[in-house]
């Protein structure tokens, strides 16, 4: 049980540290905004996310 946790442990901490370089190592390290307004393109087109638009619509309701 022990040796088979050790393996895990050896196979899942150089995965983590290798996805999250950035993040763990780099001086202006931050996770990526993955948030619909967050990215460029999509708000020049005016999209946003559904939530911010059922807030937008029930506003304009009352």
């Amino acid at each position: 049980m022990l040796k088979l946790f050790l393996v895990c442990l050896g196979l899942l901490l150089p995965a983590v540290l290798l996805m999250g370089f950035k993040v763990f190592f780099t001086k202006e390290g931050r996770f990526p905004n993955t948030h619909v307004e967050g990215n460029k393109a999509l708000r020049d087109k005016g999209i946003t996310c559904a939530r911010s638009q059922d807030r937008a619509a029930r506003k304009n309701l009352k």
